[in-house]
């Protein structure tokens, strides 16, 4: 089968269980978003010089994938996504992030510069996919906004995910300026 399918050609795209939209329809612009997102946090994970990182990332993307399937899903076939097994956001993915903030918050980190990004590639990217994850929330609120989103555990799972990936870049700046020693706690 070739990746050339042409059923795009017409301006629309499938969604889970054969449902076509527009190219152009919130919940395709959601999920390219989501798509970015993933792409960015790849490109944070591949550059990043600590295992930590590397480390970190890998099951976020993970997570994301799932996401992105629950995104790819109308609201009435639901129920069927669920029933063929697929998983949806939960509290307890948000719980992950909310304490891996904890440990981050706990560590000496620098909050110098952080206005400006770029102290290196590693950071860099990391603030990248926290940008384009503020972007995805975005997206994904718009769809709440409009009955479109039936599971609000997206935007509080992005809305986490966000802080994490601020955290994780002003925490790489630290351990560049320390000589690129994690804390025990993190290595």
């Amino acid at each position: 089968m070739s990746i050339a399918t042409r059923t795009g050609d017409s301006g629309t795209t499938g969604l889970m269980y054969n449902r076509r939209v527009s190219k152009c329809h919130p919940r395709v612009e959601a999920c390219g978003s989501f798509d970015e997102l993933n792409a960015a946090i790849g490109l944070a994970r591949a550059t990043a010089k600590h295992d930590f990182i590397r480390q970190t990332l890998l099951p976020v993307q993970q997570e994301l994938v799932s996401l992105m399937g629950e995104l790819a899903t109308l609201a009435e076939d639901l129920p069927r996504y669920v029933k063929d097994g697929y998983k949806l956001v939960t509290p307890q993915m948000t719980g992950k992030l909310d304490q891996l903030v904890q440990q981050l918050e706990a560590q000496p980190i620098s909050f110098r510069g952080w206005a400006t990004p770029g102290a290196n590639p590693s950071s860099a990217a990391l603030d990248v996919a926290r940008t384009v994850c503020r972007r995805a929330e975005r997206r994904a609120c718009a769809l709440q906004e409009t009955n479109q989103l039936q599971n609000a555990e997206i935007i509080v799972y992005l809305n986490r995910l966000s802080d994490t990936l601020w955290l994780l870049a002003r925490w790489v700046e630290t351990q560049s300026e320390r000589g690129g020693r994690p804390p025990a706690e993190l290595a």
